[in-house]
């Protein structure tokens, strides 16, 4: 088997492109599931609260007992169904978020319940509301509590934002299919798209690595 890396080098701008394509998805669509899961991962702390709590476990029971890839044709093939017609870019965006937040959810939820009840008990005592001490009391500290798995689901976006591909974006995985039509060198192309996806992970957990020793070495992360 003789491999032949020289075409696909030859386009390696197009890659280094398509990769900033990929990482601009995965950091909007991150951003975007964390505002949602926060609101579902606040959503499903008090069962008592009966419409808001069956309503975010049903969030949840579609966006994770579905697959993401179907998700994505749903919002690309069937929002203009409905006279709503969004750019690539957007649906590869809100799909993705859509789909990580129900994930996201989870982890503020039990970031959140990992907090000492009686700190919010003190809050309360001190004439806080239960709003106020969940934002000054609760929140911050639940906040650093989330960030190892919140990396981990960020990884998790890098790995599954190569499904844009199929909604036309440019992604990496998109310029290597376009580099596969012209070359025809499939294995070498695919080898160096999921080096560059590595990469990327790789330097991301490094990142996240060092932000958690940071914090720990602070004191804020137990």
């Amino acid at each position: 088997m003789n491999l032949d890396f020289y075409p696909v080098f030859a386009d390696f701008n197009e890659l280094l492109s398509g990769a900033l394509v990929t990482v601009e998805v995965t950091a909007c669509a991150l951003l975007l599931a964390c505002a949602i899961g926060l609101l579902i991962g606040v959503g499903r702390l008090n069962p008592k609260r009966y419409v808001i709590y069956n309503l975010c476990s049903l969030y949840l029971l579609l966006f994770r007992g579905t697959p993401l890839l179907v998700q994505l044709f749903i919002w690309f093939f069937g929002l203009p169904h409905f006279g709503i017609t969004l750019p690539a870019f957007a649906c590869g965006v809100l799909g993705l978020a859509m789909y990580s937040g129900a994930y996201v959810s989870e982890i503020v939820r039990g970031a959140i319940q990992s907090v000492d009840r009686g700190q919010t008990e003190a809050a309360r005592s001190l004439g806080m509301s239960s709003g106020m001490s969940m934002r000054a009391i609760v929140l911050p500290q639940a906040v650093v509590r989330m960030i190892p798995p919140l990396g981990n689901e960020f990884i998790a976006l890098i790995k599954n934002s190569a499904l844009v591909s199929l909604l036309t974006i440019h992604d990496l995985m998109h310029e290597g299919q376009k580099i596969i039509s012209v070359t025809y060198r499939s294995l070498e192309t695919y080898l160096v798209v999921a080096l560059i996806y590595l990469v990327l992970t790789t330097v991301t957990m490094l990142i996240l690595r060092a932000v958690e020793q940071r914090l720990r070495a602070g004191g804020m992360v137990q």
